[in-house]
């Protein structure tokens, strides 16, 4: 019963988006607890807190490229659109064109960027953070950044990994990619 019910979730998901859910059908299918699991996941992934929309949007964007360049993406970017976040924007936070988004979107994608990174530059924006949003804005952040990395590493280690793609943006093909300013302080071994 819970398998048909989850499944029904995936094959609504796939028709609303055209995303491919053949890896979480294999969760699903091979083990209920380790799929249930993955929805429990799932609860912190969507969590919104008290961000605007595009701030909270651009952190999950430039997350999510930061592994992938493909079908996740587009997903992401497709959710953001339907959230209401502007095409324009939503095209700048892909390309990286900080001089096209409102300054609080800029230092979010920044601050996604330098953690990532574990560049040491994240803690300024960091006190930026905490001024414009408290403790939870900060959160639901770290929520966001940490949360959307796991989809492509998860993808990949079942084998459902996919070659880069252009994303779509409405009529605009763009390809994402990290920025070269990112790694700057990186602690990578």
């Amino acid at each position: 019963m819970f398998r048909y019910m989850f499944n029904k979730m995936l094959l609504t998901l796939k028709k609303r988006y055209d995303y491919d859910i053949r890896y979480q059908q294999d969760i699903l299918n091979a083990d209920l607890g380790a799929y249930s699991k993955f929805m429990g996941f799932q609860m912190m992934a969507s969590h919104s807190g008290n961000l605007p929309t595009e701030v909270l949007y651009a952190a999950r964007i430039r997350a999510i490229i930061w592994d992938d360049c493909g079908p996740c993406t587009q997903l992401v970017v497709d959710m953001a659109l339907e959230a209401k976040v502007n095409p324009d924007m939503v095209r700048a936070i892909i390309d990286r064109d900080f001089s096209k988004v409102p300054d609080n979107v800029a230092m979010v994608m920044q601050f996604t960027e330098f953690v990532l990174a574990h560049n040491p530059e994240a803690d300024d924006l960091r006190d930026r953070i905490l001024a414009l949003w408290g403790q939870r804005g900060l959160i639901t952040l770290g929520f966001s950044i940490s949360s959307y990395r796991v989809y492509p590493a998860l993808k990949y280690s079942l084998g459902y990994g996919t070659a880069c793609s252009k994303v779509q943006v409405n009529d605009a093909s763009l390809a994402p990619g990290r920025g070269p300013d990112a790694a700057i302080g990186a602690q990578h071994g």
